[in-house]
């Protein structure tokens, strides 16, 4: 911020002066003051003093800027015109049609292009829902997008546009190498494309954080996101956003924020190298493929103590794990001989207390691990093994 040095020179003219020779003595005081940056003509005016703006923060959003775009989710709704097509001839009618609308807008950025096409990485729940989209540039350019691929669990998406306009790919650094206290940058469109190529500064608060997630709008978690904390600014229109570092690399995505009256300035990004691994499959596949256990399940805790000892016949002892509710035909589980009531508390050598829990540690096998899992039937703890696989059907 350029800062006014204010001179006051005050001047103070006091002469008295007595002339021989004359029948008098004539005194002739003046005072002159001037207060403020002035012209010739007395009129305040700008200084002309420069102040050097190149920091870190201007230098790194000058190698990502470009390449930050706002991505427009369009879906459509059903309008009514109480005048027909082409209005005011003969009786109203009632007609209906179909059109897209805007109905959310979030951020991305250009990370790759491959010829005539580019690609952009978003949040999934900047996309979900849509009927289209559309991304636009920095230059206000606008291009249609088509999803490559979405992962709801990671809520990470792939767009892909034409290329033709692009000027600027982002780059990935290393999330592995952030230091608690170094700056972190955001860009985005907060609160929409009227505030696009927004850029807030702040330092990477903490890593490594573990932040509970509701994916399917159920008002329950069933999901942890290892995130990154910052400080810098994030309002809703900066999700799918590059958090980057001073080098103007990508090193999260920013994906949330805890929004309520007493808290203030903490949001949350998915780590660069978390989301490189997932960005690629997307791109690749279109999906992320994980194994799947098959099973439905409900957390012990939200189980009663007497249904606990009644029908489930948990020694007292046993105070965290995951029933089974339901086991899928020809699943992973049902090959393994896991049934309706048994209770998991380990897999692959954690201890399991939630199925959150347990769900995480599914996918972080791979296709065609054997798992060993243990579990408490009718009051006795036994172990089964698991060789992990896909399936259609959904946990």
């Amino acid at each position: 911020m350029q800062k006014l040095n204010i001179k006051k020179f005050i001047a103070i003219g006091l002469a008295s002066t007595v002339l021989v020779g004359c029948d008098a003595a004539t005194n002739d005081s003046a005072t002159e003051t001037e207060t403020g940056n002035v012209d010739e003509s007395g009129n305040v005016a700008v200084s002309e003093m420069r102040v050097e703006t190149t920091s870190d923060v201007t230098e790194a959003v000058s190698e990502i800027d470009d390449a930050v775009v706002s991505v427009i989710n369009k879906q459509r709704v059903t309008t009514q015109d109480p005048w027909g097509l082409y209005g005011g001839q003969g009786e109203a009618e009632l007609e209906e049609e179909e059109q897209l609308q805007q109905v959310g807008t979030g951020s991305g950025a250009v990370y790759k292009v491959d010829g005539d096409t580019a690609y952009v990485f978003t949040n999934n729940h900047v996309i979900e829902g849509s009927d289209a989209i559309d991304v636009l540039l920095k230059d206000g350019t606008r291009i249609e997008a088509q999803v490559v691929g979405a992962d709801v669990w990671t809520d990470l998406a792939v767009l892909s546009i034409s290329s033709e306009n692009i000027t600027k790919v982002a780059e990935f650094g290393d999330s592995e190498s952030l230091v608690v206290g170094e700056p972190a940058i955001a860009l985005g469109s907060p609160l929409g494309t009227n505030f696009a190529s927004s850029v807030t500064s702040g330092i990477v608060s903490g890593l490594g954080r573990t932040v509970p997630v509701d994916t399917n709008g159920d008002s329950e978690y069933d999901w942890e996101m290892t995130a990154i904390q910052t400080d810098a600014a994030i309002n809703p229109g900066n999700s799918g956003g590059p958090l980057v570092n001073v080098a103007g690399q990508v090193v999260g995505i920013n994906s949330m924020k805890i929004s309520t009256s007493t808290v203030e300035g903490m949001g949350f990004a998915i780590p660069s190298n978390d989301a490189v691994d997932i960005i690629n499959e997307l791109e690749q596949n279109g999906e992320v493929v994980r194994p799947v256990l098959g099973v439905g399940m409900v957390d012990l805790a939200t189980v009663s103590a007497a249904q606990q000892d009644s029908i489930l016949g948990l020694p007292e002892d046993v105070s965290g794990g995951v029933v089974i509710a339901q086991v899928t035909p020809d699943s992973a589980a049902a090959e393994a001989g896991l049934q309706e009531n048994d209770v998991i508390v380990s897999f692959n050598g954690t201890d399991i207390t939630s199925g959150v829990q347990l769900r995480q540690q599914i996918y972080d096998t791979e296709i065609g691990d054997e798992v060993e899992v243990e579990y408490y039937r009718d009051g006795t703890l036994e172990s089964t093994t698991i060789t992990m696989r896909t399936s259609d059907e959904n946990l």
